[in-house]
């Protein structure tokens, strides 16, 4: 019957969805990778260790979405920033009421969700144009 088919596995809007999320991801990973130690990371040790983090995280989310079954990738992958947004809060709710630490988070969360519009799919190296990555 029509709509009885609902939980026989992801759409293909959430296929799109999550196929464009790994491109995303894989590209910033692999920059990241080529970026390296000293090879124009920052040099800032709070801001590195702030840059790896970020690294980590999206590594392990990749990593966990890429473990589960197909028909349950776009869901884990659809619950993932409820995870990170707790973190966050749990983060922010430590910080000096001083420093605005939910303008600081909501920021950061606007930036990400900005950046992913921008990121280009990685093709294998970088060009230091200031443009990061681009289709040849």
């Amino acid at each position: 019957m029509c709509g009885d088919d609902d939980d026989s596995g992801p759409s293909r809007l959430e296929e799109l969805l999550y196929d464009r999320y790994l491109v995303h991801a894989r590209s910033l990973l692999a920059q990241a990778e080529r970026r390296g130690p000293g090879q124009g990371a920052n040099t800032d040790e709070v801001i590195a260790a702030i840059d790896r983090l970020f690294t980590d995280a999206l590594a392990r989310s990749v990593k966990d979405a890429e473990g589960v079954d197909d028909e349950k990738r776009y869901d884990l992958l659809s619950l993932q920033p409820l995870a990170f947004a707790r973190l966050a809060g749990f983060l922010a709710a430590h910080l000096s009421l001083q420093e605005d630490p939910l303008r600081k988070v909501m920021e950061a969360l606007m930036h990400g969700y900005a950046e992913a519009e921008r990121i280009q799919p990685d093709h294998g190296h970088d060009h230091g144009d200031g443009e990061g990555f681009h289709q040849h």
